[in-house]
């Protein structure tokens, strides 16, 4: 399970559900067990219906009201959704959910959209599945074809 079924990322979460099994006092062993396992998860991971998945962050910003336009097309343009907009201290408020592998350099984007006057904060939220065009290309580079 260290190395999954579509590019080699480790399996989040399994549940295996045994049916049938046979025990004998000569043959079976904790060895014979393991390799029944392992040949059985090879053979099912991929037909499973495994799924890639995606780090989701928790990010607000607090922004002058003039630059709030630019910054939530900014969100939307980096596949974040924008959960709450309002207002905190005579600024704006903007909260989202964004995906980490598209908020490397936000920071910097952020300073140039606001003259460098909003700010921002992040933190872990959960996991979701990722998009089948960002899927595939992953895929793709971790078997070496692209």
């Amino acid at each position: 399970m260290k190395t999954g079924p579509l590019a080699g990322y480790q399996v989040d979460s399994l549940k295996v559900t045994l049916l049938d099994g046979s025990f004998h006092p000569v043959d079976s062993d904790a060895l014979s067990f393991e390799l029944a396992a392992r040949m059985g998860y090879r053979e099912v991971a991929k037909a499973a219906g495994a799924v890639i998945l995606e780090p989701i962050m928790k990010m607000e910003v607090i922004t002058p009201e003039e630059n709030m336009g630019d910054i939530v097309g900014d969100i939307n343009r980096r596949r974040g959704q924008v959960n709450d907009m309002g207002d905190r201290n005579g600024a704006k408020t903007i909260k989202a959910d964004v995906p980490l592998s598209e908020m490397f350099g936000y920071v910097t984007t952020l300073r140039t959209l606001s003259s460098g006057r909003a700010t921002s904060t992040m933190e872990f939220s959960h996991y979701e599945q990722t998009p089948s065009n960002i899927s595939e290309e992953v895929i793709k580079k971790a078997k070496g074809n692209a």
